[in-house]
């Protein structure tokens, strides 16, 4: 087993893997830009290494910088989390390269499957269900044209190189396509470095659904269920759970043995996570493959039981998978909630700032993945999430009801959040059916109510007593009733 790990991340994924190795007493070391000198994982760490300013480029995906780091702190390994450099196969090749250990599958797979187009081309050759669309990438529009008017509109563009929605434009006519595709080339450039892009059948109205896989260095692969992700805006997940209500026993079994064959195609070593889409009709397609740990992996864990980053660690440690396939199983129910720093009454723009009051949810099947702490701040150099809320019920409806209480207890001032739009979604009837679709944004919370948000004045409030004792923070009104006017009317009775 590794004696030291340093964590190529930052925020609330590098508080989780530090809380991992602590648990499998391996040392620790963070990295941060200077935008991060006071953060959570900075402070959790066994060491820290500044490794640059706050821009993502200068820090957080300067990859020899991060190697540097790790060799002058005598690491065995680096865990890279999830973003910044976790699917970038040249950071992974070069790791091995000086003799330190990556934590996730190795660089061929990890190469072959971070490209859209190439592990489309795979999946076809291997008999796995893939969207109709093209075989590969080209940069002459009338291709584009001959192929949409060949499966029919609405289509969409893809970024091969990329994900989180960026350079993916969905085109409804002829008129749209052409700029549609030099669009999503320029972003596709400006975001990934590459201005590949392709194009497929745009499916209306389908389920996210995502299958966990674990796959060690000796050829055992197992499915660890699945995830449904169908809650999204702007192409990214913001409500995620398990197990999902669109399958059936028979569906869930012939999704995960797909996943396995799609894992065993690429050569694909450690966890990684197969991705689909599930049509009105129950038919599903391959998406593609994420080759690190999800975001939203603690509802699985959750569910099963399995500690996913420790089992990232323990494989790629050369330990084989600890359990066989019929040894898996699900119990209950788990959802999560992403809790961003953004404004979602205002096209979920970031919001950037120092947290005045912060108050964790608790209780029973309560789960609190933070990078946050009542005082610091938050940056606008990086994705704005602040924490997960996870919960667990033995049923659905018990999850969603748990979930709706912890959000409410969940208080974080000082910075706009996605809290409020969590719960009109939980609450939403089309939500508590299970009509799930990735277009349920869209469908049904452009006519929500904003609700009248009092955080402003709360912030002021906190934040003019930040420096003072607890108790003066909040007062008790004046005219707070006493016990003796709530209890109704009483007397005393004669004996």
């Amino acid at each position: 087993m590794f004696k030291k790990i340093l964590i190529a991340n930052r925020s609330e994924i590098a508080c989780r893997i530090i809380r991992a190795c602590k648990e499998l007493d391996i040392k620790t070391v963070a990295v941060y830009s200077e935008a991060d000198r006071n953060s959570l994982h900075v402070l959790m760490a066994d060491e820290a290494i500044c490794i640059g300013p706050p821009p993502a480029l200068q820090s957080y995906l300067n990859m020899d910088a991060i190697i540097n780091a790790a060799l002058e702190t005598n690491c065995d390994a680096i865990h890279p989390g999830y973003g910044f450099l976790s699917e970038k196969f040249v950071f992974n090749k070069k790791v091995n390269e000086v003799g330190l250990v990556f934590i996730g599958s190795s660089p061929e797979p990890m190469k072959l499957l971070g490209s859209k187009v190439e592990s489309r081309k795979t999946m076809i050759e291997a008999g796995v269900p893939v969207i109709p669309g093209m075989k590969g990438s080209s940069k002459d529009i009338s291709e584009y044209i001959k192929l949409a008017d060949e499966i029919g509109y609405p289509v969409l563009i893809k970024a091969s190189d990329g994900g989180g929605g960026k350079g993916m434009r969905v085109v409804y006519n002829p008129d749209d396509l052409k700029p549609s595709v030099e669009s999503a080339m320029r972003e596709s450039q400006s975001a990934f470095g590459s201005d590949i892009v392709f194009l497929e059948k745009y499916i209306e109205s389908p389920r996210h659904v995502e299958i966990q896989i674990a796959a060690d260095n000796y050829g055992n692969v197992v499915y660890l269920f699945e995830r449904e992700c169908s809650i999204q805006r702007r192409h990214q997940k913001i409500i995620e759970e398990t197990p999902s209500v669109a399958l059936t026993t028979e569906l869930r079994k012939k999704m995960g043995e797909t996943a396995v064959r799609v894992v065993k195609a690429a050569n694909y070593n450690n966890l990684g996570t197969v991705e689909f889409l599930l049509d009105k009709d129950k038919n599903f397609y391959f998406l593609e493959v994420n080759t690190r740990i999800q975001v939203e992996h603690p509802v699985t864990e959750m569910t099963t039981g399995v500690d996913l980053v420790k089992l990232q660690i323990r494989i790629a440690a050369g330990e084989e998978l600890p359990f066989k396939q019929e040894e898996l199983s699900q119990n209950g129910h788990s959802i999560e909630c992403r809790i961003y720093a953004e404004d979602a009454d205002n096209n979920f723009m970031p919001s950037a700032g120092k947290i005045l009051l912060f108050k964790e949810p608790v209780g029973p099947g309560i789960r609190y993945d933070s990078g946050v702490y009542q005082g610091s701040e938050v940056p606008i150099y990086y994705d704005p999430i602040l924490a997960k809320l996870i919960v667990w019920g033995k049923n659905r409806e018990e999850a969603r009801k748990r979930m709706i209480l912890a959000l409410k207890d969940n208080v974080i001032l000082g910075v706009q959040t996605s809290i409020r739009f969590m719960l009109d979604v939980l609450e939403h009837p089309e939500f508590i059916d299970g009509n799930t679709y990735t277009n349920f944004i869209e469908k049904n919370m452009r006519e929500r109510s904003i609700f009248d948000d009092l955080s402003s004045i709360f912030a002021v409030a906190a934040y003019a007593n930040l420096n003072e004792k607890p108790k003066q923070v909040f007062q008790i009104s004046s005219d707070m009733p006493t016990p003796w006017q709530t209890i109704g009317k009483w007397e005393i009775a004669n004996s």
